[in-house]
């Protein structure tokens, strides 16, 4: 039982903001391109109430990854609907790993820490290991969450960025998937070795490069991360 409350306060804070800021950014986005659509519904917004999928926070307690509400976007409002759309679902994983690259600089410099304040930070040293517990778990669920997020199948982000750049011929085609989306993402998670083989060893390589020098405190740090 306290494994199981020390791993939800490791995880609560980065995911939520991990899986919040990914949505507000597609709204923020989608607003400044002329549809206010998001920003009317308040999902504009830091709130995590107004972001909040309860089935995808259990899931990400339970296998390490999961989402929020999406933020509706209505591509109707944008001048260049199509182009518009890209921009609108890279925001997203592009903000995923913005906050990753911080989430490495915080790994950095608190793994540096002790050298900083010597022998007397012992009040600091005694912060220091779940601070790093949650930048690093930080780190590790925004490189999942952009990686995952670009997969080329709709509706994930990485599908409506093909489906802006495909000729409006192919773009349909492909849209055509989008209902059958989620179970075609589950597969390639669970049954090809897509996710186990390609997917998780490059957001663990990608997130020990981040780290630099420190990266093999990261197998101690995060071990959330490392299963």
């Amino acid at each position: 039982m306290n494994h199981l409350l020390v791993q939800i306060s490791i995880m609560l804070v980065p995911g939520l903001l991990a899986i919040m800021l990914h949505e507000v950014a597609h709204g923020y986005v989608a607003d400044r391109l002329g549809d206010p659509t998001a920003r009317t519904l308040g999902r504009l917004t830091l709130n995590p109430l107004k972001h909040l999928d309860f089935l995808g926070l259990l899931v990400l307690f339970l296998i390490g990854f999961g989402w929020a509400r999406p933020v509706p976007v209505n591509p109707l409002n944008f001048k260049r609907p199509r182009q518009d759309m890209v921009w609108v679902a890279l925001a997203g994983p592009l903000t995923n790993l913005l906050l990753a690259g911080c989430s490495a600089l915080v790994v950095r410099f608190l793994l540096v820490l002790p050298e900083i304040v010597g022998p007397t930070g012992a009040q600091t040293a005694s912060l220091r290991e779940p601070l790093i517990l949650m930048a690093g778990f930080s780190l590790y669920i925004n490189l999942l969450l952009a990686a995952l997020n670009l997969i080329p199948v709709p509706p994930l982000d990485g599908g409506r960025v093909v489906t802006g750049i495909l000729p409006e011929a192919l773009a349909r085609q492909m849209m055509r998937v989008e209902p059958f989306g989620f179970v075609i993402v589950l597969l390639l998670i669970f049954v090809t070795p897509l996710w186990s083989q390609i997917v998780l060893p490059a957001v663990s390589q990608g997130a020990h490069w981040l780290a630099g020098p420190q990266s093999a405190a990261l197998g101690h740090f995060m071990p959330l991360a490392g299963s």
